[in-house]
């Protein structure tokens, strides 16, 4: 299956379990491939044939930063949850990173695969 990505989508966003992390909005990025079949768009050469990726990380522009979370992980699971249901997606592989978490690391985060 061919795939569709949205690398290194950055959003800020109200997470975290510490008192401190409560207070301020950090920056997430985002990887996102999504499995979709290109064919179609490739022979009709027609934007709404396509996966709009545009579309998606608007999408996930508006829930992230309106979103309050404790853990990545639940993040995580309903960004995926919303790019399955909304977008007809099939599979969905999907990097959450928080920068700077962790000293000494760039990024800390999951990787999650979720499939209808």
């Amino acid at each position: 299956m061919d795939k569709v990505f949205i690398e290194a989508l950055e959003i800020e966003a109200l997470i975290g379990i510490y008192d401190w992390e409560r207070r301020i909005r950090q920056p997430l990025l985002f990887d996102v491939e999504m499995s979709f079949d290109n064919r179609i768009p490739a022979a009709s050469d027609a934007i709404g044939d396509t996966l709009n990726y545009k579309a998606v990380s608007k999408r996930l522009v508006e829930f992230v930063s309106q979103s309050d979370f404790g853990l990545v992980e639940t993040l995580a699971e309903r960004v995926a949850a919303i790019i399955l249901d909304e977008f007809g997606v099939q599979h969905v592989r999907l990097k959450l990173s928080k920068p700077g978490a962790v000293r000494g690391a760039r990024a800390v985060g999951v990787i999650i695969e979720r499939s209808r």
